[in-house]
């Protein structure tokens, strides 16, 4: 199929779907195919998401072949690995491609619900009505940054990386690396020339090759399967954070032109103070300790815990019917916010949406009710909650929002990879990617 698709009509309200970038517009295209009017609302000035933001060498670590959002090959050579700009473009291609409306430029402040329907309210004071929501606004506008002793006090550079671009302001110059994920090892591994660089993890840092019989790891993801093993399994199996080394990161460790240091303990003027108790003067740090859900907008609707992190299985929510979620990591698999498994997250969660919204109870002989109850009961909370969690570290708090069966550990936890993998959303974050 085309991603060209039949006009669709209708008077109800349409589904909203906050942010418009690859999540956005994998839901808006499964909405087009289910005939279900649809409006996105893009923070930024184009449909391209964060790839715009994110820093100039980072490249899909799946290649173009892998890479294609439904009805709209990726181009070029299938064996090749695009560039930030390349999926920017190709994104804003895919979004004209669609004939949904989007309105960029406009940022969602907060959403109510109003009975069945729900009222989106944008920071310029506009007050829309929606059938239903899909929150698919990402995780780069909020990064995560762990506090550590004495950092009020210490003279050094200390950023994210969400605000790396280069490393040209690093030349010469003492650098340390925090993280054991994809951004960090291709932050580092490009500093490498320039300056002199440590990174610092809390465990040994894990590889997974870029070619593996010939292939690229991504032919064995799809093929063997390990795509579909869920959320709940993958913990399990991983426990904590890989590498997809396609810079070739792991010879540059071999090469001792990055060396690697268990994580600091406190900083101490311009110093650190690494964990055997030597202290050592800094230029900067990098923070690569990933990224939160951006998801604050629906603080006032009660979708978020304590950690403002969404309360849902799998996407689906567990607090608010005709609200769902896409983007995040471990969401459903492996390949969960990234550009090769996001679609495949949106037919999971947007036909649910679509039979709420048509009100397939009624059509079954459940009338509509005026009133849901959203509180779990004992038996939920026992199937969707204690359950199902990956570890006894994440058993159901006492209160409604233990429906949080997706939730992984925090060795686990990673929030909007860029670089082609995926991790559940509201994780305890690693380096964000957008593949």
């Amino acid at each position: 199929m085309n991603a060209d698709l039949e006009p669709v009509p209708g008077p109800a309200a349409p589904v909203i779907v906050v942010g418009g970038g690859q999540s956005g517009l994998a839901a808006a295209r499964v909405l087009r195919e289910l005939r279900m009017p649809a409006v996105i609302l893009e923070a930024s000035d184009r449909p391209a998401g964060s790839w715009p933001r994110y820093y100039d060498s980072l490249r899909l670590f799946s290649p173009a072949g892998y890479s294609s959002m439904p009805g709209m090959p990726f181009p070029g050579a299938p064996d090749r690995y695009p560039g930030r700009d390349e999926v920017a473009g190709y994104l804003e291609r895919y979004a004209a491609r669609l004939d949904v409306e989007i309105q960029t430029s406009t940022r969602v402040a907060t959403i109510r619900q109003d009975g069945r329907e729900f009222i989106v309210v944008t920071e310029g004071g506009r007050a829309l009505r929606a059938s239903g929501i899909v929150a698919a606004s990402g995780s780069f506008a909020n990064p995560y940054r762990p506090s550590f002793p004495g950092q009020e006090a210490f003279t050094g550079q200390l950023s994210h990386v969400a605000g790396y671009r280069n490393p040209a302001s690093y030349a010469g110059r003492r650098v340390i690396v925090v993280g054991a994920g994809d951004s960090a090892a291709q932050v580092a591994n490009e500093l490498a020339p320039v300056a002199t660089v440590t990174l610092a993890t809390r465990h040994p840092v894990r590889f997974i090759p870029q070619r593996l019989g010939g292939e690229d790891v991504h032919f064995w993801l799809r093929e063997s399967g390990f795509d579909t093993l869920p959320a709940e399994w993958l913990s399990k199996i991983i426990g904590g954070s890989v590498v997809t080394d396609s810079v070739g990161f792991q010879q540059t460790l071999a090469d001792g032109r990055v060396d690697r240091r268990p994580m600091f303990t406190a900083l101490d003027g311009n110093q650190v103070i690494w964990s055997d108790g030597q202290r050592e003067p800094v230029d900067a740090i990098i923070l690569a300790t990933g990224y939160r859900p951006s998801l604050d907008y629906l603080r006032e609707l009660g979708a978020l815990d304590a950690d403002a992190a969404p309360i849902h299985v799998r996407g689906i929510s567990s607090t608010h019917l005709g609200l769902v979620y896409l983007g995040l990591e471990y969401q459903r698999s492996f390949a969960s916010n990234t550009l090769r498994g996001v679609s495949q997250d949106a037919r999971e969660v947007i036909p649910p949406l679509v039979a709420w919204i048509r009100d397939a109870p009624a059509k079954v002989g459940l009338a509509a009710r005026h009133h849901v109850d959203i509180h779990p009961t004992d038996w939920q909370v026992q199937t969707y909650g204690r359950g199902t969690r990956a570890n006894s570290e994440d058993q159901a708090p006492r209160r409604p929002t233990a429906l949080r069966a997706d939730r992984l550990p925090r060795s686990a936890a990673r929030a909007g990879d860029p670089h082609g993998r995926g991790r559940q959303g509201p994780w305890r974050p690693r380096p964000a990617a957008a593949h």
